[in-house]
């Protein structure tokens, strides 16, 4: 087998990436969801990482795998629990703001990411935020958050295991009154 061939037979299919502050109450989503993805059965080209707070261990663990979903949450003002999958095609970029290593966001990681690995880039990156409430430093997770990640983790647990694409992620949050 050539080098080539080997390296394509050895490539990481599937990353998992969460991000976010778990001492932060919802800030914690994608963490959370990658724990408990890696408690489920999950096929051997999918691996899950916790890339925390550290935007620059998201970039790097990128590097070399096919597909890459990152979670994240969410502070845009739509409902609590509000799942949103955003497509991250080759035109997209990030916001431009200035940056500091300690503040490199989710999006920000992709668009470094694809500057920096460029033939180690995955093919494709989807993006899924759980919108958050609560942000407050020792604030647990919001019930309407702890409804979402149940969501998110079932539906990626599937697209996962069995290479489909199941329903898209999106999904409207129910008022609560």
């Amino acid at each position: 087998m050539s080098a080539a061939g080997n390296q394509a037979a050895t490539r990481l299919s599937t990353l998992v990436i969460g991000c976010g502050n778990t001492l932060r109450g919802d800030d914690g989503v994608g963490p959370e969801i990658v724990r408990r993805l890696a408690r489920c059965t999950l096929p051997e080209h999918v691996r899950c990482v916790d890339a925390g707070t550290s935007g620059i261990d998201a970039v790097l663990a990128m590097r070399g795998a096919d597909r890459v979903v990152v979670v994240d949450a969410s502070c845009s003002g739509a409902v609590a629990g509000t799942i949103r999958e955003i497509e991250i095609g080759p035109s997209w970029t990030a916001p431009a703001v200035g940056l500091a290593v300690h503040s490199i966001r989710w999006d920000h990681a992709v668009a470094l990411g694809r500057s920096l690995l460029a033939g180690g880039f995955p093919r494709q990156v989807t993006a899924v935020l759980v919108e958050g409430s609560r942000f407050a430093a020792g604030d647990g997770l919001s019930p309407e958050v702890v409804e979402a990640i149940a969501a998110v983790v079932e539906r990626l647990a599937a697209r996962l295991s069995d290479g489909s694409t199941p329903q898209s992620l999106d999904r409207v949050s129910h008022a609560r009154g």
